[in-house]
């Protein structure tokens, strides 16, 4: 079962259609809209500051959602994809977004919305994202504008398969 726990007696809420995989750890104040995802070993903690998410927001394996104490909370948009291993952290992420897989984004940055964090890239504190941009590199940079292909392409198509991967777990007997 996941760990999903109470800090200072504030507990996780969660929207319909949620799923929260077995080893995944979600504690404190996190607050998940509909359809949402949370995967294998990945860690979502609002003990020091809160955690909230829109709409259709996965989690992949390992990624890692925190905040910084007394300082940032970390807010989530709409149909945002935060990809395997990557650290989210004490920022906000505005709706259609891909974080890439391994990415790191620090506190107090704030990625506009139809962008796209290169796989790896770190992206330092108190960056802006400028919506509509792909930003890679260490420290991350914006290397071009996104197209409505990588849009609908990337951003969309992986944020709906996440939710259609869920379902598979919701009712494991459908091919």
């Amino acid at each position: 079962m996941p760990v999903i726990l109470p800090v200072k007696g504030v507990s996780p809420v969660m929207g319909a259609n949620c799923f929260i995989a077995p080893n995944a750890t979600v504690v404190g104040e996190v607050t998940m809209g509909d359809d949402c995802s949370i995967w294998f070993n990945a860690v979502l903690r609002g003990d020091v500051n809160f955690i909230r998410m829109g709409n259709k927001v996965n989690v992949q394996d390992g990624a890692i959602i925190h905040c910084t104490y007394q300082k940032f909370g970390t807010t989530v948009g709409n149909n945002v994809s935060i990809g395997h291993n990557a650290i989210v952290h004490g920022c906000v992420i505005d709706d259609n977004v891909l974080v890439g897989m391994g990415a790191i984004v620090m506190d107090n940055v704030h990625i506009g919305s139809n962008s796209i964090i290169a796989a790896g890239a770190v992206v330092l504190e108190n960056t802006i994202v400028e919506p509509g941009s792909v930003y890679a590199g260490i420290p991350a940079k914006k290397v071009k504008d996104v197209s409505q292909e990588l849009i609908h392409g990337e951003i969309d198509r992986i944020a709906n398969n996440y939710v259609m991967y869920s379902s598979w777990f919701a009712n494991p007997q459908q091919p």
